[in-house]
């Protein structure tokens, strides 16, 4: 494949910082992937997720529990109902023990609950001879259904799975994203570097030229206003050297805390190489839709709206729900006993509730449902067309961001060419200072635009990654390395 040698020959050498940390781009986005504040926000989003998705994968197995009171006294006078129906008050002292086993499994297919329990209890009595009574229930099986027409494990049985799919590609989103972050703090301090080292060049150029101008002028050969005028010249790159300081510091900073760097004096490498490649629109629009979170989105948005209209249609009108109990049962004296002759304990309950006359409620929920998902799709389908076009976009950009590149970097070799030209006619007197200090500001500011362009470049390289998950230098999908949970 061709190579793009991307030559930044910029005119002067960094000088006059203390390094102690050489960097790369790749080496900094490496290390912001796994250090960076967005790094460490974006692992536990993505754990949370996880675990969310174990915790309902986890609802459907059974679920096993032990339940005991162990123990429970009381002394006090209580009001009971005797056996004529009499309120009476009665002194009771008396020592409850209680345990029991519970074994519960939701049923996803009929939206109810299934669970077998058994328990054994024992009652004593102080102040009366032998007063100790027990009560067992070997099993009992019961099921519970809230409503007969609407089956919420169903629908997250729809959505969990989406939920948690796109929070695993929104994770390799988000990491894309810190790479862009830490490109863009990378040619921060790039570019904050490069002005200060400009600027400390460009004083120690201009007090030469000053000192030249002093002597020209003693001599006669040039107007008093022209050695003001290079005079106010370096005064003004003085103040450049100062302001352009403070910009390093902080850059310096930013990058050194985003990195969690333990130096703030970093020398930086200008990315310089990257292989050649052309996209395609179609094909970036095909792995943007097999590989962002977006596309799983829309669907997960849609079924929510729709999960949402069915339970109001399931319970709008008639609400149903199920109670159904079987087991059996024993009380007595002895312990020995109660495993003989067991009693029956069987129920079932079918609960109905109906609205006769609402004055329009029921049927206005329905039709608020069903109007948030009609609002629900025609956002989906906007928001498809806003995707499909910022991917188109950007493509279009890439492909004009390489010309922009070039034509930069020529014109700062020729802004750099005409000033040291400019610079040595000035010398011999041939032009003036302000035709010299128009070459400089030409050159400082083509330098500085090979930068920005420079920073587009790899900025726009990153925002094509993130916005199609695909790596096409190597032709391939991007992948994130797995986190591990803890």
């Amino acid at each position: 494949m061709k190579k793009i040698i991307l030559i930044a020959l910029i005119v002067f050498p960094i000088f006059g910082f203390s390094q102690s940390k050489k960097i790369t781009l790749r080496e900094a986005i490496k290390v912001a992937q796994e250090k960076s504040p967005d790094y460490k926000v974006n692992r536990n989003i993505n754990q949370r997720s996880y675990w969310r998705f174990r915790n309902y994968k986890a609802s459907f197995l059974p679920q096993l529990r032990l339940n005991a009171t162990l123990p429970e006294y009381n002394n006090a006078v209580r009001r009971i109902t005797n056996d004529e129906g009499q309120d009476v008050f009665v002194n009771q002292d008396q020592l409850v023990l209680e345990g029991g086993l519970s074994l519960s499994q939701n049923i996803p297919y009929l939206g109810g609950t299934l669970s077998v329990y058994s328990n054994l209890e024992r009652i004593e009595l102080f102040g009366l001879n032998d007063n100790i009574g027990y009560s067992v229930v070997p099993f009992s099986f019961r099921y519970y259904q809230n409503s007969l027409f609407y089956n919420p494990y169903k629908w997250d049985k729809k959505i969990e799975p989406l939920i948690y799919e796109e929070s695993r590609r929104d994770f390799v989103e988000k990491m894309e994203q810190i790479s862009l972050n830490t490109c863009q703090r990378y040619f921060s301090l790039l570019k904050a570097q490069m002005q200060l080292n400009i600027a400390e060049v460009n004083l120690a150029a201009q007090d030469t030229l000053y000192e030249i101008s002093k002597g020209r002028f003693r001599m006669g050969k040039i107007a008093e206003n022209e050695l003001l005028q290079m005079e106010l010249t370096l005064l003004n790159s003085k103040n450049s050297v100062t302001t352009n300081t403070i910009a390093l510091k902080l850059a310096s900073q930013n990058l050194a805390r985003y990195l969690e760097l333990s130096t703030e004096n970093i020398e930086l490498d200008i990315p310089v190489e990257l292989t050649a490649f052309d996209v395609d629109v179609n094909k970036a629009l095909e792995e943007a839709q097999n590989n962002r979170k977006s596309v799983i989105e829309f669907r997960r948005q849609r079924l929510e709206a729709e999960k949402e209209l069915a339970r109001v249609k399931g319970s709008n009108k008639i609400e149903m729900s199920l109670n159904a109990n079987f087991g059996i049962s024993q009380n007595g004296s002895e312990f020995n006993t109660l495993f003989d002759n067991f009693n029956k304990q069987q129920n079932v309950s079918l609960s109905i509730s109906m609205p006769l006359f609402d004055w329009g409620v029921s049927k206005s929920r329905r039709k608020m449902a069903e109007a948030d998902l009609d609002l629900v799709n025609n956002n989906i389908d906007q928001s498809k067309q806003a995707f499909e076009q910022e991917i188109y976009l950007h493509v279009l950009n890439w492909s004009n961001q390489r010309d922009f590149l070039f034509t930069s970097e020529k014109a700062k070799e020729v802004a750099t060419k005409r000033y040291n030209i400019s610079q040595k006619r000035y010398v011999l007197g041939k032009i003036t200072i302000t035709d010299l200090n128009i070459a400089l500001q030409e050159r400082d500011k083509a330098v500085l635009d090979y930068l920005n362009s420079l920073e587009n470049f790899w900025q726009d390289y990153y925002i094509l990654r993130q916005l199609t998950l695909y790596d096409f230098i190597n032709d391939k999908k991007i992948e994130v390395e797995d986190v591990l949970y803890d």
